[in-house]
């Protein structure tokens, strides 16, 4: 099978696997496991930050973030279609009792003007007080859309005049970076945290990163033990994490160019309506006909490749390291022969 769905449906490589077999633990939960703490040193260090903190997952770094930047009560800004809000299982409300305030924007994506007309009066009772700001980068519900880092400064200028933070789920971010070059340290300047998954395309089995100050970080670690997060000999799967920094982030370019062939050919594909601009690994197909959609995963599947619904007409395919250059070749003759 090729399996487009997601690239959170990589395999440890086999150096990954004898990296994790070979590494020394300890209990984390007494901050005593050397390779955790090594993942945590190597990506602060990546991000000019001056601490991280690792956990299960990306849900849970960024379920903990918003709880140590939001009091109950307060409110969240987002854009309407991110994961935070989307995809975490209402957590927002669930684990720190606070609103969420919807924003649209261009693919995933939020601007300073837009974000300043939402920002709630503190002497209006009526209101809850605006306490966080949260974007995505990429965006997946976008297509894997990558901001505008000038726009990202000017909305970290924006909250800084406001006196309230601002939170980066950064799921993708390295594609994001591989792909404009942009400096690590640089960007990570403009964000009071940042959430980091090892398991998309980075291809750790398991685990994401939550980066900030010494002071954000202590404060997580602590709201990390109460959402039940504290594990013991976690090196074993850090140190998937670690292999996956140091060595899987700069052939994210390999997938960005996979991605952007799928969509050449697509294109070109009479079941085709449009395909969503690729930026970096996610192609987003928006068909003529979507009553279509189900017929046409099932063709897909049925041929042996596997990609996901994601909306009404609309289908998902992402590329990852474990598709090979041959396999893209493969799937593009399927897609040509497949007839609606």
């Amino acid at each position: 099978m090729i399996d487009f769905r997601s690239d959170t449906v990589t395999k440890p490589s086999a150096e990954m696997r004898e990296a994790m077999f070979a590494a020394p633990v300890g209990d984390d939960v007494f901050k005593e496991d050397p390779t955790v703490n090594a993942l945590q040193e190597f990506a602060a260090d990546f991000f000019g930050m001056e601490a991280a903190l690792f956990c299960s997952s990306g849900t849970q770094t960024n379920q903990i973030a918003i709880n140590v930047h939001v009091q109950p009560g307060g409110e969240v800004i987002c854009h309407e279609e991110s994961h935070i809000y989307k995809y975490e299982g209402g957590g927002i409300a669930k684990n720190s009792g606070a609103s969420v305030r919807l924003l649209q924007g261009d693919r995933g994506r939020l601007t300073k003007d837009a974000i300043s007309k939402w920002v709630n009066n503190p002497t209006d009772v009526h209101f809850p007080l605006t306490q966080l700001v949260s974007i995505e980068d990429t965006a997946n519900r976008g297509g894997g859309a990558i901001y505008d880092f000038e726009e990202i400064k000017k909305i970290r200028t924006f909250c800084t005049e406001n006196n309230f933070p601002l939170h980066l789920d950064g799921a993708r971010l390295m594609n994001a970076l591989v792909e404009t070059k942009i400096d690590p340290k640089k960007y990570a300047t403009q964000f009071d945290s940042i959430s980091l998954c090892l398991s998309k395309g980075l291809g750790a089995p398991v685990g994401s990163l939550l980066i900030g100050s010494k002071e954000f970080i202590t404060r997580a670690h602590r709201v990390r033990k109460v959402f039940g997060g504290g594990m013991r000999q976690a090196g074993i799967i850090a140190a998937g994490g670690l292999f996956a920094l140091q060595n899987n982030v700069e052939r994210l370019a390999e997938d960005h160019r996979n991605a952007k062939y799928l969509e050449s050919v697509l294109l070109d594909l009479n079941w085709v309506k449009n395909v969503v601009p690729v930026q970096t690994n996610i192609v987003v197909i928006h068909l003529n006909d979507a009553s279509k959609r189900d017929a046409i995963i099932q063709l897909l599947k049925d041929k042996g490749v596997f990609s996901m619904a994601f909306g009404e007409g609309m289908v998902r395919m992402v590329t990852h390291l474990d598709i090979s250059t041959k396999e893209i070749d493969e799937t593009s003759e399927i897609l040509k022969k497949i007839a609606v």
